[in-house]
């Protein structure tokens, strides 16, 4: 969504960030996309409170003149598309990006009645879409526009003789399968004894993953780097990817890891299988399997060939589908077409935009 701010056409929208915290890691990056930025700094949707931060937003947004809200993810969209709809913005987009294997019984049903004010719910992989389907979202309402990447940054020519460093980014959470991953490094390196892992990522699984590691005795070949804002640079000194996760809706960590040139090993889960076609652009496995995960690190590790066909298969793969050029089209069409089937803006527009 940052990069989405971030190259919209300005002289076609005027992009204002609506946000809990003006804080964090990225906003630094997306305030520099913004023409206004403002904080609605609701802390509880339990809380009285919340109905004051909800009339100030669609204050806001009336003050603004807001003609799209574009919310995000589970709570900007069950706080902004109420706001939204409150304000008579007229057209209001929602955001699925998850599966929602971490979310309770109560946040589903709320993010689902958010939903009924939206008039779009953009799914970024079709297993979004289905998961969609199944909370009752009519189907005339949702469409699919998968994430992008800078397919115009360059990649190294990989040629590794002795690929053995492997790397996972993700948080650390249990449906990330980082368990997994460590399961199967007890089972690969007995086998290839030099193999290393580096974990780029935090969460609150880090004593619990440490402490499995120990366990299995591989703590040694393990690094767990935390959070890191320099991906691509830990990407770029790996050999393999990999991603053990249980639950995946189209995880932008393969994206990059498919733009690095990476070969990748993965769970067939979720959107995982749109971005990869096993044997081809990746290595599929079964989710929570370690020894099919061993074995096909295994085979990456003693085949480097098989290693740099299935990495220049995916970069390949990220070029011709999945740049953010096409990402950005998409959504300015959204836009547009929305606008005009709701009278807000002129049908020449959608005619100038087709052409």
């Amino acid at each position: 969504m940052i990069e989405l701010a971030r190259r919209l056409d300005p002289s076609r929208w005027a992009v204002h960030i609506a946000c809990f915290k003006a804080a964090g890691v990225w906003f630094a990056r997306a305030e520099e996309a913004a023409v206004s930025v403002a904080a609605f700094p609701v802390t509880s949707f339990r809380h009285p409170s919340v109905l004051g931060h909800l009339a100030a937003f669609a204050d806001w947004c009336r003050r603004q003149r807001i003609a799209v809200v574009h919310t995000t993810e589970l709570y900007s969209n069950t706080f902004g598309l109420p706001g939204a709809a409150l304000a008579r913005v007229p057209v209001r987009i929602a955001n699925r990006r998850e599966l929602n294997p971490d979310k309770s019984t109560a946040q589903i049903a709320m993010q689902r009645a958010a939903y009924s004010c939206a008039h779009r719910v953009v799914a970024n992989s079709q297993a979004a879409a289905d998961r969609l389907v199944t909370e009752r979202v009519p189907v005339n309402r949702i469409c699919v526009i998968p994430n992008g990447l800078d397919a115009n940054r360059p990649a190294s020519i990989r040629s590794v003789v002795r690929p053995r460093k492997v790397v996972v980014v993700a948080n650390l959470r249990p449906e990330k399968g980082h368990d997994v991953l460590i399961d199967a490094a007890a089972e690969l390196l007995p086998l290839v004894p030099d193999a290393t892992f580096e974990i780029v990522g935090g969460g609150p699984q880090l004593g619990a993953l440490v402490a499995r590691a120990d366990a299995r005795g591989v703590r040694h070949a393990f690094t767990f780097a935390g959070h890191c804002d320099n991906v691509p640079a830990r990407l770029e000194a790996a050999d393999i990817f990999v991603l053990p996760s249980r639950s995946e809706a189209f995880p932008n960590s393969v994206l990059e890891a498919m733009g690095a040139g990476l070969p990748i090993a993965a769970s067939r889960v979720g959107g995982i299988p749109e971005l990869l076609d096993d044997d081809r652009t990746g290595l599929l496995v079964p989710p929570g399997n370690a020894p099919a995960l061993a074995n096909a690190l295994y085979r990456l590790m003693v085949s480097p060939l098989t290693a740099a066909r299935l990495g220049a298969a995916a970069r390949r793969l990220v070029e011709d589908r999945y740049s953010f050029g096409r990402m950005v089209a998409s959504f300015d069409s959204l836009y547009i077409t929305e606008l005009v089937r709701r009278g807000a803006m002129p049908l020449r527009y959608l005619e100038a935009a087709a052409s």
